[in-house]
């Protein structure tokens, strides 16, 4: 089981931190619909959109993407772990 969770860490930290260059600048769907729906116009920034990972890249900056990618991963699979660690059963063997 611990070789599972390795690799799944590993293949997720790879898509994180290459793939991650390979992805499109262009809006998403759901950016693309709001443009042409005209919600935009009614749209307020997020309270978050001047943080460190706005946009996708750390700082902004789409050479970093791939590290803002890896950073959050490295987030989620912790904070994952964490809870998974709290919640799970004793035994009281």
């Amino acid at each position: 089981m611990k070789r599972f969770f390795a690799g799944f860490a590993v293949v997720s930290l790879l898509i994180a931190g290459v793939l991650s260059y390979f992805a499109s600048g262009d809006p998403d769907g759901l950016d693309k619909t709001v443009e042409d729906t005209g919600i935009a116009e009614h749209a307020r920034e997020h309270p978050f959109a001047g943080s460190a990972f706005a946009d996708y890249a750390l700082g902004g900056d789409d050479r970093f993407t791939g590290v803002a990618g890896v950073l959050g991963v490295v987030v989620v699979l912790g904070l994952s772990f964490g809870l998974f660690w709290l919640l799970r059963k004793k035994n009281n063997a």
